[in-house]
């Protein structure tokens, strides 16, 4: 079988593990393989439980991803084949291209617009004219968000065709040069995850972070919310992005402080307040060291008076963190040490077990492994952490 139909055969590609125009390169090159999609997810079970157990973690819930096209997003580069036709290409490392004629772990919505797109660009030089990166921003409901990058400046003849091109693609068309950014009709999409029954709306903004596995990140909201069900009182969520958490975690605490440092996240996670009509979270733009300095009373920040945000009114019992990957810092690693009880978010189970072993005074009540990122050697994961002067659940 060809290896260049999406499901068919063996497929090599790169995988992107970052956000979109903040990518980083897995060098791997990863075999998506959906035969043996059940082999190296059994792997890495296995080498999450052999890191964890000697810190006396049970045995893993475990969710699995589709084994094709469960990237909400991708970002290519484009190269010229031998026939002069531009295509997509992701590069195995510098210098060297690999050119990706579809893009099996990314969502048909994806590979309906790359194959749509590449006819565009080819045919139309006001399109395809020093056009030389293109993402892709899809959500399980079917909208899509297409970014297109230019070694030029974009003139009204290429909004006038690019407004056609949104058209004939049923996609939203977003166009990017130097100190350029050009939106024609909206600079977001609107996914809808449904936990515990509930669907939640939520914005998720070109350019800024969300979570690229949907599927999986499903699972990872309906795991975290089942953990909190059994939980009570104030949370306070570090890292909270858009809201992702957020949202559905609002329906089992009696308040909610999150903080974000990113300005593009703390607007999505206002947007995503208001649209799915939640009233007991307040926002604010800290970093986690700011957050520790403010419940410490080292520091009053206005930005919490702005906010009409009183610290006493709390009554915090639970933390939630979703770091990046090098974990949480010494500030941060002190900060969480206040609370009884501890929701830990990890893409990085190394140097998350690297902090459990400094949370000496926990111990480990729940281990969920999500394979947010399939045929790599990246782990997702999740635990729940109770203070060991608490009775077990």
């Amino acid at each position: 079988m060809s290896p260049d139909k999406p499901g068919q055969g063996l497929h090599r590609t790169v995988y992107y593990a970052a956000p979109i125009h903040h990518v980083v390169v897995d060098m791997s090159l990863p075999l998506i393989d959906p035969e043996h999609y059940d082999e190296q997810l059994a792997a890495k079970v296995q080498r999450l439980q052999a890191l964890l157990q000697p810190l006396g973690a049970p045995a893993a819930e475990v969710y699995p991803s589709p084994p094709l096209h469960y990237r909400m997003r991708a970002e290519f580069s484009l190269r010229r084949r031998p026939c002069g036709q531009l295509d997509y290409v992701m590069f195995e490392g510098p210098g060297r291209p690999v050119f990706q004629p579809d893009f099996p772990a990314g969502s048909r919505r994806i590979n309906q617009l790359m194959a749509a797109l590449r006819e565009r660009f080819n045919d139309d030089p006001l399109l395809g004219d020093k056009l030389f990166q293109v993402g892709f921003l899809t959500t399980l409901s079917g909208e899509a968000l297409v970014t297109l990058t230019y070694h030029r400046r974009l003139g009204e003849d290429w909004t006038e065709r690019a407004h056609r091109l949104e058209g004939e693609l049923e996609a939203a068309v977003i166009g990017r040069s130097r100190k350029q950014r050009v939106v024609l009709s909206r600079d977001h999409v609107t996914e809808q995850l449904t936990v515990q029954g509930t669907v939640w709306h939520q914005r998720q903004v070109e350019g800024g972070f969300t979570q690229p596995n949907a599927a999986v990140n499903q699972h990872m909201l309906n795991w975290a919310a089942g953990q909190a069900a059994r939980l009570s009182g104030d949370l306070l969520e570090l890292y909270c992005g858009n809201g992702n958490f957020t949202l559905p975690l609002s329906r089992h605490f009696r308040r909610i402080l999150a903080t974000e440092i990113s300005k593009t996240s703390i607007e999505a996670a206002h947007h995503n307040l208001a649209r799915n009509r939640v009233d007991n979270v307040a926002l604010a733009r800290l970093a986690s060291a700011e957050v520790s300095q403010a419940l410490a009373g080292v520091r009053r920040f206005q930005r919490l008076a702005q906010a009409g945000i009183e610290l006493s009114d709390y009554h915090f019992t639970t933390a939630l963190v979703d770091p990046p990957r090098a974990g949480l810092d010494d500030e941060t690693l002190a900060l969480v040490k206040r609370f009884p009880q501890l929701l830990y978010i990890s893409c990085n189970p190394e140097t998350m077990a690297a902090n459990l072993r400094q949370l000496t005074d926990w111990r480990i009540e729940r281990l969920a492994l999500f394979d947010q990122f399939p045929y790599t050697h990246h782990i997702e994961c999740g635990v729940l952490l109770q203070h060991r002067s608490h009775p077990g659940r």
